[in-house]
Formats: C-alpha cells, sequence, structure tokens
C-alpha cells in the first residue's frame, strides 16, 4: 500500500532499510510505526492515538498496549494526531498541552464514490485491523447493510480455513464480502484455492487521511526540516549526499 504513493522499503533492521534507501539516493525518510526504534535519528516525530481508544489504560505491554510510558513517548515528539473525535480525545489533547505539543485532528474518508458504490448493499464485512468496529461503523454510516461483522486479530494471515468461511458466510446470506485496503493486501498473491477466490471476490472500502488542520502540519514539517538543514542531518534534493535523518 505505501509502494503505491512512492519508493518503499521494508526491513527488520530499520538503520540498514534507511542505509539502502540512501543510497538509492533517497532524499528524505518517512518512516511508519518506528517511533521507539532507537538506530535512527529523526527530525521529526508525529505520534497519532485514536479519539476512541486513546493511550489505553496507559500500561505497558504486556499489563496493556504501550511501548513506554506516555510520558516519555510524549516529551520526545514533536505533535500529536488525533484520529477521530471519540471520548478520549480531549485527555488526549490535554497530555498534549502538558507536554506543549501541537494537536491535529484527522479522520478517516472513504475515496472517491465509495459512497454511491455501498449504499443499500449488503455485505458480509471482515477485518483483521487494531479496532475492527471502527471499519464497520464506517460501513454503516455510508449506508451499507452488514449481515454479519467478523473480526480477526491485527495483522492477522488468512488461512484458507478462514476463506472457506468467510465465503460460506456470504453465500448463506446472500450478500457480498467487503474488507479493508490493509486486509485485501495480505491476499495479494493468492490467485487459486479459497485465498484465491476470496481475493477475488472481495470489496474494499479504500479510505485516506483527512486533517483538519493540513496548513499546520505542513508549517511544523516546514520548521523542522529547516532545523534539520541547519544541524546538518538533511540535506535538500540536488545539495549533496542525501539525508542521515527521518
Amino acid at each position: 500500500m505505501l509502494a503505491a504513493h512512492g519508493p518503499c522499503w521494508v526491513a527488520a533492521d530499520r538503520a540498514a532499510g534507511a542505509r539502502a534507501a540512501v543510497s538509492a539516493g533517497a532524499t528524505l525518510i518517512l518512516m511508519d510505526d518506528g517511533f521507539q526504534n532507537p538506530k535512527l535519528h529523526k527530525d521529526i516525530s508525529l505520534v497519532v492515538a485514536d479519539g476512541v481508544t486513546g493511550f489505553g489504560n496507559e500500561r505497558l505491554l504486556p499489563a496493556g498496549p504501550l511501548r513506554e510510558p506516555v510520558a516519555e513517548g510524549l516529551a520526545r515528539a514533536q505533535g500529536l494526531v488525533i484520529m477521530g473525535d471519540g471520548p478520549r480525545a480531549a485527555s488526549l489533547r490535554d497530555a498534549a498541552q502538558r507536554h506543549k505539543l501541537p494537536v491535529f485532528h484527522g479522520a478517516l474518508a472513504p475515496q472517491g464514490d465509495q459512497k454511491d458504490l455501498v449504499r443499500g448493499q449488503r455485505f458480509v464485512a471482515f477485518a483483521g485491523i487494531g479496532r475492527p468496529e471502527k471499519f464497520f461503523s464506517t460501513l454503516e454510516q455510508l449506508g451499507a447493510r452488514l449481515e454479519d461483522r467478523i473480526s480477526f486479530g491485527d495483522h492477522h494471515p488468512y488461512s484458507e480455513a478462514d476463506a472457506k468461511r468467510l465465503i460460506a458466510r456470504a453465500g448463506a446470506a446472500g450478500a457480498k464480502l467487503m474488507t479493508t485496503e490493509k486486509d485485501r493486501a495480505r491476499l495479494t498473491g493468492h490467485r487459486g484455492g479459497p485465498l484465491g477466490r476470496l481475493r477475488a471476490m472481495v470489496a474494499v472500502l479504500p479510505v485516506r487521511a483527512v486533517l483538519r488542520e493540513a496548513g499546520a502540519l505542513d508549517q511544523l514539517i516546514d520548521k523542522g526540516l529547516a532545523a534539520a538543514r541547519a544541524s546538518h542531518t538533511y540535506l535538500p534534493p540536488g545539495q549533496g549526499g542525501g539525508n542521515k535523518g527521518c
């Protein structure tokens, strides 16, 4: 999915991945989910939190969802992005204020004419993401009729048994199958068998993040890159040996 928007490196060793990107000519690296990785210098770090779940119970793994205490993480960040106006949004804003962080508000919005494609249609919806209920709720808000909602664990690797179950449930309900872009990406490469049939018949709801304060975020990034240039951790295109930071 990321590769659809630009050159993408996948690396278990983040530092090695960054070096490979720089060797290939990258002048700026945007890293997905590497906030706690200590091997790379970061010029700008944004923490993204869900407005419904927030930071959960604010406990560390395995007692909670966090990799480090909230205060330690926010102390290293340059901004907080809150996705959705849920019940935890106010407490997230309070936490950002304590650390004097700018707050940006965002939401996932369907792309293109997706509203017209799902309104009034019957679906068996399934998802293996952090909070499948968010996906199901989005479909219903667009006017879809959900005959069933089937949740899997985050990053779930779909099996042939899963595929058979989903296909059978949709057939019994006389409905179409619908999933997220992330889930369908995990079916890529399957051509035959139950997983291939699932990939061929499932519909996808593409979404994009829409930020309320997009202009202010652009200014924050510009300011951060200017500071990085001054400290020699970032060189713009055409001005030397690439970028050492992220």
